[in-house]
């Protein structure tokens, strides 16, 4: 067996005694290392919605609609970086590609740590650490297509769905870690001093009440310490395959290629949020749907520009937009793991805005003022991502048994119900004194819809595995997960928008409009009589 620190040129799977005698103990190694490297990429993508919550806790000098900026950016990024990360392996080496991208995360962590350390920080540093925070969102295309290409066909499923049901729960472990390592010093004096909360915080215990000393600024440190021993073990543990990559080059050559690569994405993503986000960070003059369209468009130019293997990978590989399905599928994965990331994103901060203050009359006008019975968004928010990551494996189950589409017309009718429940719970807690009494509600409602989009899940991708044969079904499968990724900026900055504007219940019924238009895409592709594909 070759050393596991050393490039493997003899791969061949689908041989059944190599399979069992050399290739299970490999892939599988490559498989548990991945993991976590990979679960850390979501949470580092993703932490800034809870980091948000405590900025506004201990006071931060923001207003919510400024903070949910930076959920957004992330999200922007971290789906723009999926597109080119999808390249990666072929040209690079998975073992490098996978060092690399989780040694990145380190940047943007070290970072947030260093900056939360001071209130007065200005908001444009803010925007710049939740911008590169988007490598965490682009290295699940990368670490999906590595880990496909260690396991023979028969074990595919098993595989990616490991790698990818335990890395969503970097949602998780982010929205629980980080409330717990705000309240104690971890870090000592490396991470300086506590700041003092001006409103009730909490974490998954219980509540924290103002005037309790917090360490915001561990929610960034936090990373770093787990980030080290990952990337160490992904370096002397992990493998490229020649046979996937002939030509990886010397491992500085391949960092140079991830990091070009990336480059792409970060141009393209920072020349849409310029021309995107309100002055005086940006120009203000796109609106965000536009500047979505205009970033993905042009990533996808630039890297089809680009000279040598990344450009030929590129135009080989837009046959896939040739084909009808490829956007019917692409929409209908918006529904699932696009709605699953973006609320994700946006409901930490959701619950601290529109349950964390009251509606009261003063002098004969409307105000917000202080809800001292605010349920904590660190409390809570884990649970709908919770649940969605842990039925995913259902949904497929699910899906195999009575067809992809059936089961994802079925989850968008429940999407469709309970997100018009949720606004009108919404618009009731916003206008109201006691805001507190529709919280029960509220989250049972968000948690029902996370469970919808982990079963959505397992019925889409049951879906795109029948529509297409295996060598398009892979590019399918990473233009798709790209397109969704943008829910995680779309979320945050339609409710955002909402809530600046007094009125949070029009996002979520703008989502049961899109949901149920999902639904007659849905049909009219799989379900009607005469369908193009028959239920796949």
């Amino acid at each position: 067996m070759a050393r596991s620190n050393q490039d493997i040129h003899d791969w061949d799977v689908e041989n059944e005694s190599y399979w069992k005698s050399k290739g299970r103990s490999i892939a599988y190694r490559n498989l548990w290392i991945s993991i976590p490297n990979l679960l850390c990429g979501f949470a580092v993508w993703l932490m800034w919605g809870i980091i948000t919550v405590q900025m506004l806790n201990l006071g931060f000098p923001f207003e919510p609609g400024q903070l949910f900026t930076l959920t957004a950016i992330a999200g922007l990024t971290g789906a723009t970086l999926r597109i080119p990360a999808s390249f990666m392996i072929r040209i690079a080496g998975g073992r490098n590609t996978i060092f690399l991208t989780t040694a990145m995360l380190m940047i943007p962590a070290f970072g947030a740590g260093m900056a939360l350390q001071n209130p007065d920080t200005p908001l444009l540093t803010f925007q710049i650490l939740a911008f590169l925070s988007g490598i965490g969102g682009g290295n699940f295309a990368a670490s999906m297509s590595n880990i496909s290409t260690f396991f023979p066909k028969k074990e595919q499923g098993l595989a990616l769905g490991l790698n990818a049901g335990l890395g969503n729960f970097g949602v998780t472990t982010m929205q629980i870690l980080i409330p717990a390592v705000m309240t104690v010093g971890v870090f000592g004096l490396l991470a300086g001093d506590p700041m003092t909360l001006v409103r009730d915080s909490g974490t998954l215990i219980g509540r924290i009440e103002a005037g309790t000393e917090t360490w915001i600024q561990n929610a960034g440190f936090i990373w770093v310490a787990i980030l080290l021993p990952l990337v160490i073990a992904a370096w002397f543990g992990m493998n490229n395959l020649r046979s996937i990559t002939p030509d990886p080059g010397n491992p500085l050559a391949a960092f140079g290629r991830i990091t070009g690569l990336y480059i792409i994405g970060f141009i393209t993503a920072g020349v849409g949020l310029y021309l995107y986000l309100p002055a005086p960070t940006g120009l203000g003059i796109l609106n965000p749907w536009l500047a979505m369209l205009l970033i993905m468009v042009a990533t996808l130019v630039l890297m089809r520009m680009v000279p040598g293997k990344i450009g030929e990978n590129s135009k080989r590989q837009f046959a896939i937009f040739k084909d009808k399905h490829t956007w019917s599928m692409s929409i209908l994965y918006i529904l699932t793991f696009g709605s699953f990331i973006g609320f994700s994103m946006a409901l930490p901060l959701s619950i601290t805005v529109i349950f964390g203050s009251s509606t009261i009359e003063v002098d004969g006008v409307m105000q917000r003022v202080s809800n001292p019975n605010a349920p904590s968004a660190l409390t809570y928010a884990w649970i709908g991502p919770f649940v969605g990551a842990l039925i995913r494996p259902l949904g497929g189950w699910v899906s195999d048994k009575l067809g992809g589409s059936i089961v994802t017309q079925v989850i968008a009718g429940v999407m469709v119900i309970a997100s018009a429940a949720v606004g009108y719970i919404m618009m009731l807690a916003y206008q109201s004194a006691t805001p507190e009494q529709y919280f029960f509600y509220f989250i049972v409602l968000f948690v029902v819809i996370f469970a919808a989009t982990g079963i959505g899940n397992g019925s889409t991708f049951r879906t795109i595995g029948v529509i297409y044969n295996q060598e398009q079904a892979g590019p399918v499968l990473g233009w798709t997960s790209a397109v969704a990724a943008y829910g995680s900026f779309v979320a945050p900055m339609v409710i955002g928008d909402q809530i600046r504007g007094g009125t949070p219940e029009m996002a979520m019924y703008g989502f049961a409009v899109f949901y149920a238009l999902c639904m007659v895409l849905n049909w009219w592709f799989y379900l009607r009589k005469g369908a193009y594909v028959k239920n796949p």
